[in-house]
């Protein structure tokens, strides 16, 4: 029987989400290997998953630290367990009141923020202030993504020495991603993410001997976590690795995760010959890549998808005489983040065997915060 296959797959309706615990064990051995063996290195992001068990999963094997991308997200690390989180997004509007009833709410773990800008780190700190609290915060810097963050460049220090001086603010270190270097080599990866980080070296020892700032550096998403993972005192963070996907096995082949969520579907016509229609339309698997790039089926060979709606996606198939509607095919998806974001819940799969459901908690918006 094949790692995927579940023997008691006809008490699973379709579309439906798999996770293997196993497979998720052996990622995070993985992550942690790549680091020296070190889970005090790691900041993994919890994002690509959104569910508490893999927290949990994480902290056994001492991983302390985890990075997220919402509310929702830090507040389900938080109840899972974690006392230091990250949301590496910069708050504002009602997000500010929210970070800080988080603050409120959960006491015993360290929470912190991203701020790129002084204008948005004094009113993080206005709000703060007001219920006697220091918000953590870490600057984000633009190394050459251009999506968020600071300049790198002669203002950069200065921006540090007012956030860090600035009440009720800590300042706590730097947050770089560099996502824009996805060789599938990582020779060609390795050199972009060094060449973008290199002036961070040099801040460093500037906040070190004029302001006496031993910061810390976050940095190292899944494209560029070889790279960071080479890197002396950078905590890393990567976050798909922990379930993996066909676009990042093809992009990143030196990191040896395994595929550790697939997508269930069946076969729920075959309209005319040579095309089959399965239950996995946009609103089951991540949509945005082109048709051809949304689900590598595992059991199916020779195969080429042709059509893609709302609740349906049709595929022209060799062998079309050979399947039957209501046969179950298996697939796992080229981007895992948003895939996982449209299931309320994960089938786990032991042994072959769907034995429990895991609540995808924080795909809400909102749990309680």
């Amino acid at each position: 029987m094949n790692w995927y296959e579940v023997t008691n797959i006809e008490a699973i309706d379709s579309p439906a989400l798999l996770v293997y615990p196993d497979r998720v064990q052996h990622n995070i051995e993985t992550m942690i290997a790549n680091v020296g063996g070190n889970p005090k290195r790691l900041f993994p992001h919890v994002k690509t998953y959104k569910m508490r068990e893999i927290v949990q999963m994480q902290l056994e094997a001492g991983i302390e630290r985890f990075k997220c991308a919402t509310i929702s997200e830090m507040e389900m690390a938080i109840t899972a367990g974690a006392k230091n989180v990250l949301i590496a997004y910069q708050m504002t509007g009602p997000k500010i009141g929210r970070l800080l009833n988080l603050a409120k709410k959960y006491p015993a773990s360290t929470i912190a923020s991203l701020v790129d800008n002084l204008d948005s780190a004094q009113a993080l700190a206005s709000a703060f202030a007001k219920e006697g609290l220091t918000a953590n915060v870490y600057l984000d810097v633009d190394n050459g993504m251009n999506r968020t963050g600071c300049p790198l460049d002669a203002t950069t220090f200065s921006l540090i020495k007012s956030i860090a001086k600035t009440s009720n603010l800590a300042f706590k270190g730097l947050h770089l991603y560099d996502g824009q270097f996805r060789s599938s080599s990582m020779t060609e990866r390795k050199k972009g993410s060094d060449q973008a980080f290199r002036p961070i070296y040099g801040l460093l020892d500037r906040l070190k001997n004029e302001l006496n700032i031993h910061a810390e550096v976050v940095n190292g998403g899944s494209p560029s976590f070889s790279a960071a993972a080479m890197r002396e005192n950078v905590f890393c963070s990567p976050g798909t690795v922990l379930l993996w996907d066909v676009g990042y096995a093809n992009m990143i082949p030196e990191v040896k995760a395994k595929w550790a969520a697939v997508l269930i579907t069946r076969i729920i016509s075959k309209p005319t010959e040579g095309i089959i229609t399965v239950d996995l339309g946009h609103k089951s698997v991540g949509s945005e890549n082109p048709l051809n790039k949304r689900l590598q089926f595992l059991n199916l060979s020779d195969y080429e998808a042709c059509g893609h709606s709302e609740e349906h996606l049709m595929v022209k198939v060799s062998n079309w005489a050979d399947l039957k509607v209501g046969d179950v095919l298996y697939g796992v998806p080229y981007h895992v983040c948003p895939s996982v974001a449209l299931h309320d819940e994960a089938c786990v799969i032991r042994g072959n065997e769907w034995v429990e459901n895991w609540e995808v908690v924080a795909r809400r918006r909102r749990i309680t915060v």
